[in-house]
C-alpha cells in the first residue's frame, strides 16, 4: 500500500499495491502491520456497506464526537464518488479545510479519515456502492453532522445532490457547541 498525504493534517489517500498477471491481479485492501508501519490507527471494530441508487446522491457530512470519534477507511467497490474530508480538530493547523477525491471501482483509491474529520461523498454515476471500515462502533448519542453547503466551510461540491436526506439537509451552520461538544 501507498499512503499519500493530503493537505490535511493526519488524513491520507491510499493507493493499493497490485500484483498482477494474466488471471488479473491481487492486492491488500487492509493490513493491520501496513498501517501500524505508517502510523495510522489501524483496529477495525465495524464495516460499513452503502449503496446509493441514483447519481447525485449525497450523504454527509457525518463524524462522532469523543469518545466514540471513529477513523474511517473509505473505498468505493461500484461505481464512482467524489468523496470529502473537513477537519473538525480545532487544535489542528488545517481546521476548517476540505480535501476531496474521485474514488472509483476502477481506481480503488481509498481516503484514510482520521477521528475528528467530518466525511461525506455524492455520487457520480448510478448505483454506486461504498465500503468503509471504522475504528469505533455507531453511537447515534455521539453523532454529528455539518451541513453538506455550510458557507463556513464552502466545499465545492462537482454537482448539486439529486437526492439527499432530510437530515443531511436541515443540518444547522456550524456551532462549536454544538458540533464540536464544546461548552
Amino acid at each position: 500500500m501507498k499512503f499519500i498525504k493530503t493537505p490535511l493534517e493526519g488524513a491520507y489517500t491510499i493507493e493499493l499495491d497490485k500484483i498482477g498477471d494474466d488471471r488479473g491481479f491481487f492486492s491488500r485492501f487492509f493490513c493491520a502491520r501496513d498501517f501500524e508501519e505508517a502510523g495510522l490507527a489501524h483496529n477495525v471494530l465495524q464495516i460499513n456497506n452503502s449503496l446509493s441508487r441514483e447519481q447525485g446522491t449525497l450523504r454527509g457530512m457525518h463524524y462522532q464526537l469523543s469518545p466514540k470519534a471513529e477513523t474511517k477507511i473509505v473505498r468505493c467497490i461500484r461505481g464512482a464518488l467524489w468523496d470529502v474530508i473537513l477537519d473538525l480538530r480545532p487544535q489542528s493547523a488545517t481546521f476548517g479545510n476540505w480535501f476531496g477525491a474521485e474514488l472509483t471501482a476502477e481506481n480503488r483509491t481509498t481516503m484514510y479519515v482520521p477521528k475528528g474529520f467530518g466525511h461525506g461523498f455524492i455520487t457520480l454515476v448510478p448505483d454506486t456502492e461504498a465500503f468503509y471500515l471504522t475504528d469505533e462502533f455507531y453511537s447515534p448519542e455521539h453523532e454529528r453532522g455539518v451541513r453538506w453547503n455550510d458557507p463556513k466551510f464552502a466545499i465545492d461540491w462537482p454537482a448539486e445532490p439529486v437526492i439527499i436526506s432530510d437530515k443531511d439537509r436541515d443540518r444547522q451552520d456550524f456551532d462549536p457547541t454544538y458540533h464540536l461538544g464544546e461548552g
